[in-house]
């Protein structure tokens, strides 16, 4: 299950990612491309490795420290990027912090994913 939901994820992520790509393309504005190059990173491809990763190994997909994996990035990818697209754009330093409380506690759910395939991946 948590296979399929990272897949489906990356899928969305991957079009936000290039639809960002072109609308920066397009007004040759390109503040937010560390916004885009974390979406398609972070978001398509990682999230889509994963999934793989997941569907290969199953007993790692179907543990506890995969269900925490998989909330922790699905909810922090998303505050992370929009605090980081803010903070850009706006040209506000003052959300630092935030951007880097959300990217710490995204990197421990990728933290987790790794522990996890570290366990199961033999």
């Amino acid at each position: 299950m948590i296979q399929k939901r990272l897949l489906q994820m990356a899928g969305l992520y991957l079009i936000v990612g290039v639809g960002l790509g072109l609308y920066m393309g397009i007004t040759t504005t390109f503040t937010l491309t560390p916004v885009h190059a974390h979406l398609n990173l972070l978001g398509w491809a990682s999230m889509a490795v994963m999934a793989l990763i997941y569907k290969s190994y199953p007993d790692a997909g179907g543990t506890a420290l995969a269900k925490v994996h998989f909330w922790l990035h699905a909810i922090f990818l998303p505050v992370f990027m929009a605090l980081l697209a803010a903070m850009l754009a706006g040209n506000n330093p003052a959300l630092g912090p935030a951007v880097g409380i959300t990217a710490m506690l995204l990197g421990l759910g990728i933290l987790a994913f790794v522990v996890n395939i570290l366990r199961f991946v033999r």
